[in-house]
């Protein structure tokens, strides 16, 4: 009867090895109502990303004088999907030409030249250009937008793949939102981002259950990172080993039922035995 009960044991722990409890689905589970003001210490928004090499930009100037701000854009090229809506507008349904940022962090602009844009955002970039324009233009208006923020999910969300950002200051939930969720098999405690600073690779893992998720520099993502969600154990249960799983339950199962029935006819003999000594004294 013990061995009964330690196979009926072992086919439980399988079927419970399974499931997936709902409380690892769960985001940010220490984080409560008192906890915001530790949060908020060291919290830093970030309402705009920083510009950097291998960045396309477009940049488009306008005016009240359009004829004065002709020079300081680029030539409208036949091409599809660069640049922001108003660009597009500004233009006449066109699309502009990109400002490559080189590996030095510059880019060539029209009649001004080499300008070092690393390290800025988009406002300060605007900021920058309205005044230098505006030595030659009256009151310039300047458009700035990332042509090539993209974001690469990969692992286990529901629409895994490389997905262009259209806003900044895009967090982590942002962008596992833009993939469609982790799946029940994700891992919430490991994500893994790989960022690319200065030429060199930078790895990074999130635990999206801790509160210490909004000081990480890593919360906020940059253009062009990678985001993988690494599959827990019932993945590996629930994919190309259901059969064997199904087929192991099975056969104890049935090692069960011929276990019970041996031992209970053994019980029945022993009876029969008593009895028939019985009688017989």
């Amino acid at each position: 009867m013990k061995q009964t009960s330690s196979i009926i044991l072992l086919v439980v722990a399988l079927l419970a090895s399974s499931c997936v409890s709902q409380r690892k689905l769960s985001y940010l589970r220490d984080v409560t109502a008192a906890s915001a003001d530790s949060i908020n210490q060291t919290y830093t928004p970030q309402k705009e990303n920083y510009i950097t090499q291998g960045d396309l930009l477009s940049i488009f100037v306008n005016a009240l004088d359009v004829e004065a701000v002709q020079a300081f854009n680029m030539p409208v090229a036949n091409v599809q999907n660069l640049g922001a809506r108003q660009v597009a507008a500004a233009t006449g349904g066109g699309s502009l030409q990109g400002y490559w940022v080189d590996p030095d962090g510059n880019i060539d602009f029209p009649v001004l030249g080499k300008l070092h844009i690393q390290g800025m955002t988009t406002t300060m970039l605007k900021d920058t250009l309205t005044q230098l324009i505006g030595r030659s233009v009256k009151d310039p208006i300047i458009n700035i937008n990332f042509m090539n923020f993209f974001v690469t999910i990969l692992g286990e969300v529901k629409n895994p793949g490389r997905h262009a950002v259209s806003s900044q200051g895009m967090t982590i939930f942002d962008a596992l939102g833009l993939a469609g969720d982790l799946t029940i098999y994700g891992k919430r405690n490991n994500v893994l981002i790989s960022r690319e600073v200065d030429g060199k690779m930078e790895f990074a893992r999130l635990n999206l259950n801790e509160q210490a998720i909004f000081a990480s520099p890593y919360y906020y993502i940059r253009q062009n990172d990678v985001i993988y969600v690494e599959p827990n154990n019932a993945r590996a249960i629930s994919s190309q080993n259901i059969p064997l799983y199904l087929s192991m339950i099975t056969t104890l199962g049935s090692m069960a039922t011929v276990i019970v029935s041996v031992y209970s006819n053994s019980l029945t003999l022993q009876e029969l035995n008593k009895s028939r000594n019985a009688s017989i004294q």
